[in-house]
C-alpha cells in the first residue's frame, strides 16, 4: 500500500518547519531561492503531489473551501449565517467558495477530499466541530486553515470563537442581579468545548456571588431531547428558581417542560439560554438569550485566513468575540 507524504514528511526529512515547506511549494514569499529549490527536489523525489508555482495574495483570483460535518451543515440557522458572511467577504476579495461536506465514514478513517489533497484550494475554515484527528490531518496539508466555533490545544491552526466562559457568566450574573440564588444549569459539555466552557462561566459566575454550587441542579451531559428534559427536571426534590441553558435548545425543552409541570415563566422560574435564534423567540414567553454576532463571525474569519495566508510564521491566535444579552420576558426577580 502507497504511504501518503505529507508536508510534515518533507520538513521532518529536510529539519525546517512545515510552514516553509507551504511557502516554497506554493510559491509564497519567506523562503530564500535555494531552499525553496531543496523543498521542491525533496517533494518530487517523495512523490508529493502539489500545484506548482500557486501564489496568493487578496488580488489573486482563488478558492476557499468551507468544511464542516453534516449535523453542522444541518443546523441552517446557526451555520447559515455565518457561511453566507463568509461567502460574501471573500466575494468581496475575489476568493470563491466551495462547501465540503464531511461525513462519519471520512471523518473517521482520515479521508481528505481531494480539493485538498491535490493543494488546488489557497485557504481552508472549518466550521464547528469535526473530530479532532480529521482537523490536525487537513491541518497538516500545510495549507492555511481558521477554526469557526472550535478549538483544541493540539491543533495547529488559528480560531475564531465565541467568549464562552465570560458570556455565560453575563448570564448568570443577570440571573443574580435579579436576586436568584438557586440557579440550575443544563447542557451536554462533551459535545462542545464551547459547552464546557459556558459550565465555567456559570460555576465562576455562583463563586464570585459567594453562592454554594449544588450538583444536583447541574445536568451537565443532557440529552437534548424533550424526554430527557422532562424527567430530568421532574426528578428533582427541589426545583431551582432559575435556569442558565447552554443553548436556545434546551431553554426551549426547558419552558415546555416546566409548563407542562405547572409552572409558570418567569413568576415561578427564570431562564436565560444561549445564541439568540429562533427557538429563543417563538417559546412563549420569549427566553432571555446571550446574542451572537453570526455575521461577524463570518466575516472574522475570512479576515484572519488571508491575515494568516500572508504571515504563515506567526504564532496562532485565539480571537475571542463579545456576545450580548438580549433581555425578554423569562427572567424576573423570584417570587418573596
Amino acid at each position: 500500500m502507497k504511504v501518503k507524504i505529507t508536508m510534515q514528511d518533507i520538513a521532518d526529512r529536510l529539519n525546517i518547519s512545515k510552514n516553509s515547506v507551504s511557502q516554497a511549494l506554493s510559491g509564497k514569499d519567506g523562503v530564500s531561492e535555494e531552499t525553496r529549490k531543496l523543498i521542491i527536489d525533496a517533494a518530487e523525489e517523495m512523490g508529493y503531489i502539489y500545484s506548482r508555482g500557486r501564489k496568493n495574495t487578496e488580488e489573486d483570483a482563488g478558492t476557499f473551501v468551507i468544511l464542516a460535518s453534516e449535523f453542522a451543515f444541518s443546523q441552517r440557522n446557526f451555520f447559515g449565517e455565518i457561511y453566507l458572511s463568509i461567502e460574501k467577504e471573500a466575494a468581496k476579495r475575489n476568493k470563491r467558495m466551495v462547501i465540503q461536506s464531511i461525513d462519519k465514514h471520512a471523518a473517521d478513517h482520515l479521508i481528505l477530499p481531494p480539493i485538498l489533497t491535490d493543494q488546488s484550494v489557497d485557504g481552508i475554515l472549518i466550521l464547528s466541530h469535526i473530530t479532532d484527528p480529521y482537523i490536525q490531518a487537513v491541518t497538516e496539508t500545510g495549507i492555511p486553515t481558521v477554526l469557526i466555533d472550535h478549538h483544541y490545544p493540539g491543533i495547529q491552526a488559528d480560531s475564531i470563537l465565541t467568549n464562552n466562559r465570560y458570556a455565560a457568566y453575563l448570564a448568570v450574573q443577570h440571573l443574580i442581579d435579579l436576586g436568584h440564588t438557586q440557579i440550575g444549569f443544563i447542557g451536554n459539555i462533551p459535545f462542545s468545548p464551547s459547552y464546557y466552557e459556558r459550565l465555567d462561566g456559570y460555576r465562576l459566575a455562583l463563586y464570585q456571588a459567594g453562592i454554594e454550587y449544588n450538583p444536583v441542579w447541574v445536568f451537565d451531559r443532557a440529552k437534548e431531547e424533550m424526554d430527557y428534559v422532562y424527567d430530568a427536571i421532574q426528578g428533582l426534590d427541589t426545583q431551582p428558581t432559575a435556569w442558565f441553558c447552554v443553548n436556545d435548545g434546551f431553554g426551549f425543552f426547558i419552558n415546555s417542560v416546566l409548563n407542562k409541570l405547572g409552572y409558570h415563566i418567569p413568576l415561578d422560574v427564570s431562564i436565560v439560554s444561549f445564541d439568540n435564534g429562533q427557538l429563543s423567540r417563538i417559546t412563549t414567553p420569549m427566553t432571555t438569550t446571550m446574542d451572537v454576532d453570526l455575521s461577524y463571525f463570518g466575516r472574522k474569519a475570512v479576515e484572519q485566513l488571508f491575515w494568516r495566508i500572508h504571515h504563515p510564521e506567526e504564532p496562532y491566535v485565539e480571537i475571542l468575540l463579545r456576545s450580548n444579552l438580549i433581555l425578554r420576558e423569562s427572567t424576573q426577580q423570584p417570587k418573596a
